[in-house]
This record gives structure tokens, sequence and C-alpha cells, in this order.
């Protein structure tokens, strides 16, 4: 038995060199599975990025078209592709990538935490901006970005093992491939500005719901779309020469340029604006009941004062861009025929713009802007003097001012207008527009009022209580000025509203309350405001307006003549009394008075000659 045995082991007995040969085979063998390894995680890593960088938001299974899909993993293969040719390490191409989804992702996340809406390109513009903020806001993740940030930094260190590397030697390949891969992906981006090709992939192209259109297309196809609206091209039928004659038509004697010719000896009266950061009455969303009222002097005018005028102020924006609602009532010109989510301080306003502090300048007005906070806050120190404001005074001129959670108070800001009126040339009518501070967000400072804070019933809300708490130190700001201006002889009208309504975040208990979802309804864009004079003005209750009408208004009522455009506003809200981002639908996009809107305000934000700017 044992010889058998022996014999047949002789027979698998391998000879010195054949063991080599074999040796060898085998390890060959186990570079090509690891370079097979490497090439299929070269191909599936960017998969996984796209859908790692989603979820920190939303489940892109679930709200992704899955053309959308295939198109974000594309490019972001190709992305790899253009690293790995640059750098020549896939290892390196990798984790570039890796480490750029994981701050994207974390970025977005936090963006729409604190703004309610993602990231777009015109963001990158203002982020000088957004730094000046940044540290009020609480950074803490939940727990499934905290699981995501481990996964992704276990991506990048797993990331060693894909041995690729393509030798200098071969550059001409290299720059080739890369080349290639980058038109590809300008290509790519290009397709993704036509229509034709956006409703061939059956893409959602809706930029006015930004938070559905990231979802619906994920984020770098999106990021490319949006691209396209860094410039406004020209309406659909656009004529210069016929935008002329129109606001010509509507020029009563007194134009942009031209001052009160045929009654010099009216009185103008001050108008004191302030444009106030979140306030808003947030029951508008639902009810809700507190330990007590938390505007109860806007609430006292609401119920018919004299001379007062008030209503819901429909704006464009919710929870930030604070500029763009400030920029619709300055200019009367409307978010809605602009990208979703673009800041035109920032992108479009680079020459001087017919406002209305440019137009009571005209009419011999002093002309102020205070904000106190960084002057180059959404781009001010450079847009204000292009507005027509002789003098813009930030942070620096309320030195020693009280703060409420870190930021100059309301009360202050009251101070501060008072004192200005009463350092003014007297029988010189002065325009003071001011943006306050102390609402901003976020509401999670643990912040406690001297007087106790407002308490909402059921609510459970630190961050509601805190907000709601704060509208009552504007409520009592506003009573002080109004209060301050009844003693005064000379005509003043007080203009008083809110930018937007607070984040989702804030508001959310509300619907809570009331047994709803939140949603991006209209209602969520509406805002109290005030008109008041200390002279005989009709009042009226419950006159809802938008703001790129509200600055026509406001003079109208204030018994002040109007410029050409303003007429031109004031008789386009006879028939579509409210215009906003929000409001307006794609049946009215289409009907001839809003296109003629739209190409006048192409002409006045874009297309007027050098010597109608200098005027």
């Amino acid at each position: 038995m044992k010889n058998i045995v022996t014999e047949w082991l002789s027979c698998y007995k391998i000879s010195g060199r054949e063991s080599k040969r074999m040796s060898g085979k085998i390890n060959w063998d186990k570079e090509k599975s690891k370079k097979a390894v490497s090439y299929a995680a070269l191909v599936l890593i960017p998969a996984l990025l796209f859908y790692l960088e989603a979820f920190f938001t939303y489940r892109p299974f679930e709200r992704t078209r899955w053309r959308a899909q295939i198109l974000n993993i594309v490019l972001l293969e190709l992305i790899m592709l253009v690293l790995l040719m640059v750098i020549g390490n896939a290892v390196w191409a990798l984790r570039i990538e890796t480490v750029f989804v994981l701050v994207a992702g974390l970025a977005n996340y936090y963006v729409i935490s604190f703004r309610g809406a993602p990231i777009v390109p015109w963001d990158f513009l203002s982020l000088r901006t957004a730094a000046s903020v940044a540290g009020g806001y609480s950074y803490v993740p939940g727990i499934k970005q905290v699981v995501l940030i481990v996964v992704l930094m276990g991506l990048v260190f797993a990331e060693r093992y894909v041995r690729i590397k393509i030798d200098r030697k071969h550059w001409i390949k290299r720059l080739a491939a890369g080349a290639s891969s980058l038109l590809a992906i300008i290509g790519l981006t290009v397709l993704l500005w036509k229509d034709a090709y956006v409703t061939k992939w059956q893409l959602y192209p809706f930029l006015f719901t930004p938070n559905v259109m990231y979802e619906r297309n994920g984020f770098a196809v999106t990021f490319l779309m949006d691209l396209q609206y860094m410039a406004v091209e020209k309406p659909e039928g656009y004529d210069k020469e016929a935008v002329k004659e129109l606001l010509e038509e509507y020029d009563h004697g007194y134009s942009w340029t031209g001052a009160n010719t045929t009654d010099e000896e009216q009185e103008l009266p001050n108008i004191i604006v302030v444009m106030n950061e979140a306030f808003s009455d947030l029951k508008v969303l639902g009810e809700f009941e507190t330990d007590r009222d938390y505007m109860p002097f806007v609430h006292s005018l609401q119920s018919g004062a004299k001379n007062t005028v008030t209503g819901n102020l429909h704006v464009s924006v919710k929870g930030g861009n604070t500029a763009n609602t400030e920029f619709e009532f300055l200019s009367g010109q409307t978010m809605a025929f602009l990208p979703a989510g673009s800041i035109p301080y920032q992108q479009y306003v680079t020459n001087s713009l017919p406002t209305m502090a440019s137009y009571l300048q005209s009419l011999g007005y002093t002309t102020h802007a205070l904000h106190p906070y960084y002057a180059t806050g959404w781009n001010r120190d450079k847009v204000y003097p292009l507005f027509g404001f002789e003098e813009f005074l930030d942070q620096d001129a309320y030195l020693g001012s009280t703060r409420v959670r870190g930021y100059v108070d309301d009360m202050a800001c009251t101070g501060k207008i008072i004192e200005l009126y009463e350092k003014k040339e007297r029988e010189k009518p002065m325009f003071l527009f001011q943006v306050t501070m102390q609402n901003h967000s976020p509401y999670t400072d643990g912040y406690q009022s001297a007087e106790g804070n407002i308490t909402v019933s059921n609510g459970n809300s630190a961050a509601l209580d805190e907000y709601l708490t704060l509208m009552q130190k504007s409520d009592d700001a506003l009573r002080e000025l109004v209060r301050y201006f009844e003693g005064r002889e000379e005509k003043t009208v007080v203009v008083f509203f809110g930018d937007h309504q607070p984040t989702d975040s804030v508001v959310f208990p509300i619907y809570r309350l009331n047994g709803r979802e939140l949603s991006e309804e209209e209602i969520r864009y509406e805002v109290p405001y005030v008109i008041w004079a200390n002279y005989e003005i009709k009042e009226e209750a419950g006159a809802d307006t938008s703001a790129n009408y509200l600055g026509a208004e406001v003079l109208k009522r204030a018994g002040i003549p109007l410029s050409d455009y303003q007429n031109y506003l004031l008789d386009l809200k006879e028939e579509y009394d409210v215009i906003s981002a929000r409001r307006l639908t794609d049946e009215e996009r289409e009907e001839e008075k809003i296109k003629e809107y739209q190409s006048l305000q192409y002409y006045l934000l874009f297309d007027r000659d050098e010597n109608e700017q200098e005027e």
C-alpha cells in the first residue's frame, strides 16, 4: 500500500524549473486580478460617490430620475478621468474627487438646513457675505451625516489599493485623454442648456423650485444646468426702441431725471423705510397660541389705524437672500424674470440703475442707506452708489449701540434714524432706507429676553419661541419710531416690512400643530407691511401687494409725483395685483402684458445706453 501511494505522489512531483514557471504564472494572475479590481474600482467609485453625496440631504433612489442618475455618474466619471490624466495616479485622482464630494455633500446639507435651498453657482459670488454670518449657526451634523462622513473617509483610505499609474513619458496620450474628457464635460453641459435635451432626458427644468430641481436631477447635473443663468438672455421679441417709447407714454412730467416742474411749492414728505430682517407674522401659516401678543403694535395698526395702510407683502425669497427683496423694493423690478437663487446685487447690477433712491434724489431729497453690519455684505458698498444713495452707514456708525444676540438691535436702529433726522437740513426732505440685523438666523442660541420669552402653547420649540420674542422687540422699535414722528411738524412717512419669513426649521412646529406637512406654498412668501404717515393719507387694511410695487405705492400714497416707470408699475398692478417669483404662473408668463414688463425690466437692468446711465 505504501508503494502505491508513493508511486501515485511521484506522478505529481514538479521540477524546480516547472515550479518557478508556475509560481510566476500565479504571481502574474495575482497582478492581473489586482489590476482588474483597480479598474473596476475606477469605474464604480465615482458612481458610488453620486449616491453618497445625495444621501446627505435626500434619498436618490426615490427622488432622482434614472436618466439623471446616469448623467450624474457619467459626469463624475469624466471628472475622475480628467484628474487621472493630470495627476497620473488613480489613488490621488479618486481621493481628490471623494474629498470634493464629501465637502460638497456636507456644505449642501448645511446650506439647505440654514437657507432652505441648495447650493447654486452664484453662491460662490457671495462667499464673503456668507462667511460674515457663518459664526452664528450650529454645525452639529445629524446621525446620517456622521455615518456618511465616516463612509467617505473610509473610502479615502481604501482608495490606496487602486494601483493604476500612468507614466509621465506617455504625456501626449495623457494630454489627449484629459482634453477629450474635459471637452466631453463641456459638450454635455451645452446639451443640458438646450430645452430639447432637457425634455428628451426627462430632466426637471423649473428654476423657481430649486430644492425639487436638485433632488430630481442630482447635484452635478443641476449645477451645470444653472450655469447658463449666470447671465440673462434677452426676452423673446425684445425691442429696445419699443420699450423706450413705452416709457414715454407713462411720462406725465416727472422722469427719472426730472424734478417737480408743476408744483415747486409742494412740501415733499420725508420717507423713512425700515426693511426688517426676517420680520413676519407666522399666523399666515396656521393657528397657534402664545402667552402674549408678539407684535401688538403692528396688530393695532392692522386694525384700521388712522393714516395707515397695511397688508401682506409678497416676496420672492424665504429663509435668506435678503438682498433680493431689497432689490425688488428699491428698483421696482421682480425676481420673477431672473434665475431662481440668483442675486442681482452680485451678478447684474454693474451700472447705475433707476431706483426709488435715484428718483427721490432728483426731486431734491437727500438719500441715506443704513445697515448695522458689514458694508460689503451682498455687495451693498458697490451697489448703493449705483442706486443713487449719497450716504451709506454700516456697522461702524453703530459703535457702542445696544445689541441682542451679538447683533445691533432694532431699538438702536430706531435711535440712529432719529439721530440722522435731527441732524438733517430743515426744509430739505430725506429718504432713508435701513436694513436691520437683529433678527438674523439662527434662533438656536438659547437667547433669553429680560422680560421673558414669548411661549407657544404645545409648540415645544425653543427656536420658535426665540424668533417670536425677537418679533416683539422689532414691534417695540417700530412703535418707538412712529411715536417719535407723531410729534414732528415735518411731513413724514414711515414704511416698515420684513424681507422674508424664517427658515423651515423655525416654522415646522406651526405646521405640526395644524396637522400639516411643510410645503413650498405661497403663504411662505408673505410678510406684513405698514405705511404710516404723520399727516392725512387714506387709510386701508388688507391691501396686499408685492415688493416690486411697494415703492411706487408708497410715493403715490404719500402724495409724491411719480416717474414714468412708477406710473407704469401702478398701471400694471391694476391687472396683476401681485407679481413675484412665487406668484407668477407659467400661463401668465406667456401673456403680452407680462412679456412687456419683462422687456422693460431687461432694458433698465441690462440695456440702457451709457448716456442714460449717467443721467
